[in-house]
């Protein structure tokens, strides 16, 4: 069944091959995916600040570029807490392949979860508006981040992350559309996996991976 928390939709790993099965009968081109490539992967990470770091890290880079970068932040200081974090200087970050600007982002959330401005804990009971209008309030922090933190950490069943470019090329080449499809018609695609766009998001990154 799916999980139910204070009337928010979330999905697990128990559950995760029911709602792909869901989904594989109102969309065939989904269903293919599971006849070709079996079930996604149950992507999840925990609601912690080293979490947010690694997902920042991954905006506008590869993911192994991203990770990179996270396990030699954690060569230098073992535990991803903000207070750690916030010991570094920009030279040792540097070192650790962060960027200006995403030295600046993570410094911002270190210092906004240590002050209590915002509580990760907190927002496992909130709406996915709220969660994003939390987030997004944030340096650095846009919807493409909210997303991600919303489907993998929260595991909320309907988002979509419309600005992530590997779902936009995989939905593009699984649907035979040109490239220059508007996103408002990807976006159209999408409706018909209420409420469990997550799912359908998860399943076109597994062709994305697969292929």
């Amino acid at each position: 069944m799916i999980r139910i928390v204070d009337n928010l939709l979330t999905f697990g790993n128990n559950t995760l091959p029911d709602l792909c099965n869901r989904l594989t009968k109102i969309d065939n081109d989904l269903a293919t995916i599971v006849e070709n490539f079996g079930y996604p992967p149950y992507w999840s990470r925990s609601n912690t600040f080293e979490s947010l770091v690694h997902i920042i890290l991954e905006q506008q880079v590869s993911l192994a570029s991203a990770l990179a970068a996270l396990n030699k932040l954690k060569d230098n200081i073992q535990q991803v807490t903000p207070a750690r974090f916030l010991l570094l200087s920009d030279e040792q970050l540097r070192a650790c392949y962060f960027s200006r600007q995403k030295t600046t982002y993570v410094r911002n959330l270190a210092e906004n979860l240590l002050c209590g401005a915002i509580d990760l804990e907190e927002l496992e009971s909130l709406p996915n508006e709220k969660v994003r209008l939390r987030l997004t309030a944030l340096k650095g922090i846009g919807n493409w981040t909210a997303d991600i933190y919303l489907l993998m950490v929260l595991h909320r069943t309907d988002i979509f992350p419309i600005g992530d470019l590997a779902i936009i090329n995989a939905l593009k080449k699984l649907k035979n559309l040109p490239v220059q499809t508007p996103k408002e018609e990807l976006l159209q695609i999408a409706e018909q996996w209420r409420p469990y766009r997550s799912i359908g998001a998860m399943l076109v990154w597994h062709y994305y991976l697969s292929c």
